[in-house]
């Protein structure tokens, strides 16, 4: 892997860690009243509030660290993790820091953004919703959508069919709060998914690519159906009939040639690392495969990227050989990636130089400010992957394959077609044993590792061609999406018992299991949400 100037790099971090630091508290949410609607009163102040209604906060640092996608690293007693932020996400403890990253600047920005969005459309309502104002209206709706279904997807359980109607939710706010600190209760997965799909069918005929100079930065018309579509894979139904609704909203993203429409990894993977060239180009708003980009309040890059800081807690190169990026999949292995694996030189990180931090200045002269992270959070290349799922899941396995294949070869330098015989092949029963072993794959154990983990969720996967379809996309996906978050939503909505493993001379220690009943995969509330009524999340 290049230096990247690793160790100049070193030293700059830790300063701006230091200073922004001093920055990077939060205001409670609903310590002042958010009633602003006085003040919305015409088209341009309705329209600049919903900048608002998007959060700074990011989840993905949480949920890569709650993952598979994490081991920790004994190999050297100097490691050490970055700040109590990242042990306590690593091994599953309740997260009781409040700085950037935490549940509780995810849960404070998101209800902020949430309060945006109704002063937005209470606004529009109050004016008798004129059609000038239609596309604000649908924009808020889709915002509010969206900020809960973040919400849930952190401090939730997965939705499921059989339990939605007794797992705890979110509380769905879905009027303008003219009470300091409220508490209202939770409700159920069932009412937060119901109030999250009411929204989006609302709001989403109304959003117009019109509305906004750079539609990137907001939800356009394409990042709209992107998010609904992933929002049905992940309601599922007794009769799977939302897989109809996530194929739908996919198709419109994708059109009649999805290859045209996804991101041009062989391009990408020819730009330079250095400087963060890369990385600019991947969260670009020119590129055609980035359909909704967020900035947001993250120290992420550091932990995860190419700095001397947070080795204790890595995607190290035991789980990339083995479950990841340098295993074998349906592609082939490594060589055949557009987009170039890197190892951190003198550290245990293997990672895929995509996301970048910036620092947004509150005092340039003396280097202090926030440190920032631009996050493609809707792509045509997940959405495509969605839609795999969601035909694999239908039985409709040629559709499923099609788009497999359209995938790998945007991806990949591999220019065959994905068929039965090759994932049976790759993801099939093992033939053989050790060196004789050709065909076929064992089931992941902590201590033998392979991308092929027992799959448990709360709706059926047949065994044979599905099962294997499924494996391969989340393989896929999991490749993919690597430092992106979208993994630790695969292992819940599967069921997929994983494991915290400690990692010395390449030797495996299991110490702590999650099972797929174990209630820490809703992670908990923040402290003080929970003092001032909330109901927090069940603990052993």
């Amino acid at each position: 892997m290049a230096k990247y100037n690793s160790y100049i790099f070193k030293l700059l971090n830790f300063c701006i860690v230091a200073t922004a630091l001093l920055f990077a508290a939060c205001d409670d949410y609903l310590d002042v009243l958010p009633d602003n609607r006085a003040e919305l009163d015409n088209e341009e102040k309705i329209t600049d509030l919903l900048v608002s209604a998007y959060p700074m906060t990011s989840s993905i640092m949480l949920c890569e660290m709650y993952s598979d996608n994490t081991d920790r690293n004994d190999e050297s007693s100097a490691y050490t993790a970055f700040q109590p932020l990242q042990e306590q996400a690593a091994t599953w403890q309740d997260v009781t820091t409040t700085s950037q990253d935490t549940p509780y600047a995810l849960w404070d920005h998101c209800y902020k953004s949430i309060a945006a969005a109704n002063n937005v459309i209470f606004a529009i309502d109050k004016l008798g919703r004129p059609e000038n104002l239609r596309a604000q209206l649908g924009e808020a709706l889709m915002c509010r959508a969206f900020c809960h279904f973040m919400l849930g997807n952190v401090f939730c359980k997965a939705y499921s069919p059989k339990t939605c109607n007794e797992d705890l939710g979110i509380t769905y706010i879905n009027r303008v709060l003219t009470e300091v600190t409220p508490v209202y209760p939770r409700g159920t997965m069932a009412d937060l998914y119901r109030n999250i799909a009411a929204d989006i069918e609302e709001g989403l005929p109304m959003v117009s690519d019109e509305l906004h100079s750079v539609v990137k930065y907001h939800f356009n018309v394409k990042a709209a159906n992107a998010f609904a579509a992933r929002f049905y894979l992940y309601y599922m139904q007794d009769d799977k009939s939302n897989l109809d609704k996530c194929i739908e909203y996919a198709t419109r993203v994708l059109g009649s040639s999805p290859a045209e429409n996804l991101r041009n990894w062989e391009e990408l993977g020819q730009i330079s690392i250095n400087d963060g060239q890369r990385a600019n180009a991947f969260v670009s708003a020119d590129s055609k495969a980035n359909l909704l980009l967020l900035s947001t309040n993250s120290y992420w890059e550091w932990i995860y990227g190419p700095t001397a800081v947070g080795f204790k807690y890595t995607h190290n190169d035991k789980i990339a050989e083995t479950e990841t990026v340098k295993s074998r999949g349906f592609w082939g292995t490594e060589n055949n990636f557009y987009f170039g694996i890197n190892n951190m030189n003198e550290g245990p990180k293997v990672l895929m130089y995509k996301l970048a931090q910036f620092v947004q200045y509150t005092d340039i002269t003396k280097g202090i400010g926030y440190p920032k992270m631009m996050m493609p959070v809707l792509t045509t290349d997940a959405v495509l992957l969605e839609r795999a799922e969601a035909y694999a899941l239908k039985g409709d396995y040629q559709k499923a394959y099609d788009d497999l294949t359209t995938w790998m070869h945007s991806f990949t330098k591999s220019n065959y077609d994905v068929n039965a015989e090759l994932l049976a092949d790759i993801y099939g029963p093992k033939e053989g044993s050790g060196m004789f072993s050709t065909k076929g794959m064992d089931y992941y154990t902590p201590e033998e590792p392979t991308p092929k983990k027992r799959l448990d969720p709360d709706f059926t996967v047949e065994p044979g061609e599905q099962e294997n379809l499924i494996h391969a996309i989340l393989h896929a996906r999991r490749v993919m999406t690597l430092h992106e978050g979208l993994r630790w939503q695969d292992v819940k909505r599967y069921g997929i018992e994983i494991y915290r493993r400690a990692v010395k001379d390449g030797n495996i220690t299991v110490y702590d299991t999650m099972k797929k009943d174990d209630p820490r995969r809703a992670i908990q509330l923040p402290e003080n949400v929970i003092k001032a009524g909330i109901t927090a999340n069940p603990r052993d």
